[in-house]
């Protein structure tokens, strides 16, 4: 058997002289780049102000109008309409015609639906649509009204892609569809982002604007409310900003989800969301709480369901009844996507097709002048139709009042066109007429009837012709058109009540957490290696507590379970833990370092319970300190709050209540000096002055008395002792001092 040989394929011819030509490649690389970005903005990414429409949503309602697809007709095949776009429109792939045709179908994409789909078109739980061969479509009534006038030459057209058909440029669009709908999209360099709007609303702010064309930005908003987003929700931007947002066409709205309580007695409650802001897939948003709940990073938060069915119903149950529900609302708004921000970005393709960011104003001028010139060439293009019609009714007129010469041109004539025209002056367009004219509408009755429509129409182009020469006129009749557009949105109707309800935040205390933990008892021990432990109930013997092999007891801290825990460490931080959340005291604990921040060096030198308002002695090894408000020590974080500024080869050494008017220190030298304590200045955060100065060593210990208690050390027995000759040691801070009194700790610590 032979092997068939493959023939080698020719090189390409190498292009002729007159087809090569030099280019500098910046220069070239430039061109085409800017082609292909004007390409995006003007025929891909932004819509046009006038109908509020991107080409492709243009081309798919032209088609379907164009396949007959009305409102009261039958629907067809989704696969056919993308189909006829594709093929004799849109020079892009099937599935990106079908993924705009989706959204023109979903109630909770667009706020009035321009496509009536029937099928699986998706759902709010971000599932897709059905393929494009098992779902049927045909337009809406709004779709219509955009539609409406097209045939009329009212608006220009383009070729197609393919240069074998026409297509429109704009739409009519007999309401504000920019708004109405809002569009996004991402370009060359720009974006757009215009949120969805009430009709009703839009179409009283119009009309506004044509009685009064200088209306400020703040009176339309007396009509446009804000965004009004086919998913509901609640918008909690303030009016100062909307305006400014508004004026400018840049700005952004606060979406909030809609919710409710629901009573179940007992003192229990649960909250159930019925609206989620535009734009957020409901799996995900529970996905997303769900993560957050087993992260616990929603205390208050005890379980989430969904009960969906046609409409949301979220479900969200508390940890405890004593919870506020506004509060608990207002800590998921935080941190989920229970609130989001749409941005508001009105960058749009003006009349001349050149992009820009317009105002509220703006863009709804530009949409009335476009209905002011769809009315002029509507009119103009009837006008031009009742001449028509006129001249042939002239023709008919003549002939009837002639009837008799008129049959016997015909009958006899060899050029009965020509003899009728010139025989009764007609023009070419009337002689075909009566000479097509049918045998039975000679009768009288015709006649009747055609001087009737001659004079209707002659009254018709007169009323015309007047509403072209006013201006006046011409607003009058935009307006009496628009008000009969707003019946099909009435705000008393499902299509037209406005969903989203704009209010300002309100004012809302956070969570107190400590609702949700039973007040008990606690001892917390914390090791000298660092190991922590909260045991039940308040332990008096702290020699009975165990330690690890080679590790001792370091603070022994009597506590309850809604107390939080302060932590001075050395290297000058403050920590916070919440005692509820500390390890049992079953073992050893756990080391510190794995819920806080906290280096390997680092240890800790103060532990204490928050208590509030109080003021603390902070004080470094090298002499440095001041006093620190309590409140301002507290840290909600596992990095910790930087109060004291250590220098390098120093660490914090001191952390005591600053209760006295005295200050006794000592230091590693066993210097001893005392001074006032209102040397000392408050700060929230600092390196602090000089407490006592050293030739050797630093700073070993610190402590506010009162003059009056006088000062007091606590010796290795655990026995408190008093310091008699205080009073000889008294200095000026940032002395070095005396050597200690008699009988003072060789460990240089005042003990507790």
């Amino acid at each position: 058997m032979k092997r068939s040989k493959t023939k080698s394929a020719k090189p390409p011819k190498p292009p002729r002289a007159d087809e090569i030509f030099l280019e500098p490649f910046d220069e070239a690389l430039s061109q085409r780049y800017l082609a292909y970005a004007l390409s995006t903005i003007t025929s891909r990414a932004l819509p046009d102000v006038r109908d509020g429409l991107k080409p492709v949503h243009r081309r798919i309602l032209y088609a379907m109008r164009q396949m007959n697809l009305k409102p009261s007709g039958s629907f067809k095949k989704s696969a056919k309409v993308v189909g006829e776009v594709m093929g004799n429109f849109h020079p892009h792939g099937d599935q990106a015609i079908y993924d705009a045709m989706v959204r023109l179908v979903q109630d909770f994409s667009v706020r009035v639906p321009l496509i009536d789909g029937q099928g699986n078109f998706g759902n709010i739980d971000g599932d897709n649509a059905a393929a494009m061969r098992y779902t049927e479509s045909r337009l809406t009534e709004a779709a219509q009204l955009l539609l409406d006038g097209i045939d009329e030459d009212t608006v220009d057209f383009r070729e197609t892609y393919d240069g074998e058909g026409k297509e429109p440029i704009v739409l009519p669009a007999a309401f504000p569809n920019l708004l109405a709908n809002g569009a996004s999209g991402i370009a060359v360099g720009m974006a757009t982002s215009i949120p969805p709007h009430n009709v009703a609303e839009l179409i009283d702010a119009s009309l506004h604007l044509i009685k009064t064309p200088n209306a400020r930005t703040e009176t339309l908003l007396k009509y446009v409310k804000g965004p009004d987003f086919p998913t509901g929700g609640v918008c909690i931007e303030d009016a100062a900003s909307m305006e400014e947002a508004y004026a400018t066409g840049r700005g952004g709205f606060r979406v909030r989800a809609r919710w409710e309580t629901e009573d179940l007695g007992r003192g229990k409650y649960q909250i159930v969301v019925t609206e989620i802001p535009y734009q957020i897939q409901k799996s995900k948003l529970i996905e997303k709480i769900a993560e957050l709940m087993q992260a616990k990073k929603l205390p208050a938060l005890a379980d989430i369901r969904d009960e969906s069915a046609e409409d949301i119903r979220l479900i969200l149950e508390p940890k405890s009844g004593n919870i506020e529900p506004a509060a608990l609302m207002e800590s998921l708004f935080k941190i989920t996507d229970l609130e989001s921000r749409f941005s508001l970005n009105m960058n749009v393709l003006g009349a001349d097709g050149s992009p820009r960011v317009m105002g509220l104003r703006e863009v709804l001028q530009a949409y009335l002048d476009h209905r002011k010139e769809v009315l002029r060439r509507r009119t103009e293009f009837r006008l031009d139709k009742i001449a028509r019609r006129l001249e042939i009714l002239d023709g008919f007129l003549i002939a009837y009042l002639n009837l008799d010469e008129v049959i016997r041109i015909i009958r006899y004539e060899d050029d009965p066109k020509a003899e009728l025209m010139k025989t009764f002056k007609l023009t070419e367009v009337q002689t075909e007429a009566i000479l097509n004219m049918r045998l039975r509408s000679l009768r009288k009755l015709e006649e009747m009837e055609i001087k009737t429509e001659h004079k209707e129409l002659l009254a018709e182009q007169k009323a015309l012709k007047a509403l072209l020469k006013s201006d006046e006129a011409q607003w009058a009749k935009i307006s009496d058109e628009l008000k009969d557009v707003k019946k099909l949105f009435d705000p008393k109707s499902d299509l037209g009540r406005r969903r989203t309800d704009i209010t300002d935040a309100p004012a809302i205390e956070d969570i107190d957490l400590d609702i949700l933990v039973e007040k008990e008892p606690v001892t917390i021990v914390l090791s000298e290696k660092g190991w922590v432990r909260s045991m039940k109930g308040h332990v008096e013997d702290a020699k009975s507590i165990k330690y690890k092999e080679g590790d001792r007891e370091h603070w022994v801290v009597h506590a309850q379970t809604t107390d939080k825990l302060m932590l001075f460490a050395t290297n000058g931080k403050f920590y916070a833990l919440d005692v509820a959340n500390l390890p049992g005291g079953r073992g050893h604990g756990e080391p510190i370092r794995l819920m806080l921040d906290m280096g390997n060096d680092d240890a800790v030198v103060s532990a204490f319970l928050y208590e509030g308002g109080r003021k603390f002695l902070v004080a470094s090894s090298s002499g440095h300190g001041f006093i620190a408000p309590e409140d301002e020590c507290l840290s909600n974080t596992r990095k910790g709050k930087q109060v004291l500024n250590v220098a390098s080869g120093a660490e914090a050494a001191v952390c005591r209540p600053a209760e006295g008017d005295m200050l006794a220190v000592v230091g590693d030298n066993k210097k001893f000096l005392v001074f006032a304590s209102s040397e000392l200045p408050e700060m929230t955060r600092g390196k602090g002055v000089v407490l006592q100065k050293y030739h050797d060593g630093g700073l070993s210990d610190a402590k506010l008395f009162s003059k009056k208690e006088g000062l007091t050390w606590t010796d290795r027995s655990g026995r408190t002792q008093t310091v008699d000759d205080w009073k000889s040691y008294l200095g000026k801070r940032a002395q070095a001092g005396k050597i200690a009194p008699k009988g003072f700790p060789t460990s240089k610590k005042f003990g507790a």
